[in-house]
């Protein structure tokens, strides 16, 4: 046998088993109904880079669907802004901002439009590639999440639905668009 044969087969193997793993990540991030928490989850930042979830651990989030052209955009992003100013430093709090065109077509088409805008509202906390949260596409851990928290249908209704997560990861209440972010914190002050 040859060493360029075995050299071929070695990096066949290494192809095959890249390709093997890959396709078990998916299906474990798919697996949404046996997540035990946010953790088992990767996501996209704005850059496209790959982020875990693992290093949200120990921390409180609020994870939000947010599009910049919604007329709720400009107070939302105000107090999101205001609440991560407060609790950010004293109490880890984490804000996971998920931009979603799926209602009216809100949110810009590219995650460049989307930085400016972010930009020019000094947003300091994270924020995220874009997501589908509703239909056969939903991002895994949109379906996590409303599995997780119950909602009415199972379904986002529209821009700036909001779920706190807990520090083990877990979600432990949801909000409607209705509820301004700073209503939310009598209950994030109960998870601190």
């Amino acid at each position: 046998m040859s060493l360029t044969f075995i050299t071929f087969d070695l990096h066949l193997k290494l192809l095959i088993f890249l390709a093997f793993k890959e396709k078990l990540l998916q299906i474990f991030n798919s697996n949404y109904k046996n997540a035990a928490n946010i953790y088992e989850f990767t996501v996209k930042d704005i850059k496209g880079e790959e982020v875990s979830l693992k290093k949200y651990k120990g921390h409180v989030c609020i994870i939000i669907n947010v599009a910049s052209n919604c007329s709720m955009a400009e107070d939302c992003y105000q107090e999101l802004n205001e609440l991560y100013e407060q609790y950010g430093e004293t109490k880890g709090l984490k804000i996971l901002a998920f931009p979603c065109d799926q209602f009216d077509f809100l949110e810009f088409k590219n995650n460049e439009k989307i930085s400016e805008f972010i930009a020019e509202r000094n947003v300091q906390f994270d924020l995220f590639d874009k997501v589908i949260v509703n239909g056969s596409d939903t991002h895994p851990l949109w379906k996590y999440l409303k599995y997780n928290s119950k909602i009415s249908g199972n379904h986002i209704k529209w821009n700036f639905s909001k779920f706190i997560v807990n520090k083990g990861g877990e979600v432990v209440e949801f909000y409607t668009p209705v509820k301004n972010p700073k209503e939310m914190i009598p209950s994030l002050e109960k998870y601190f």
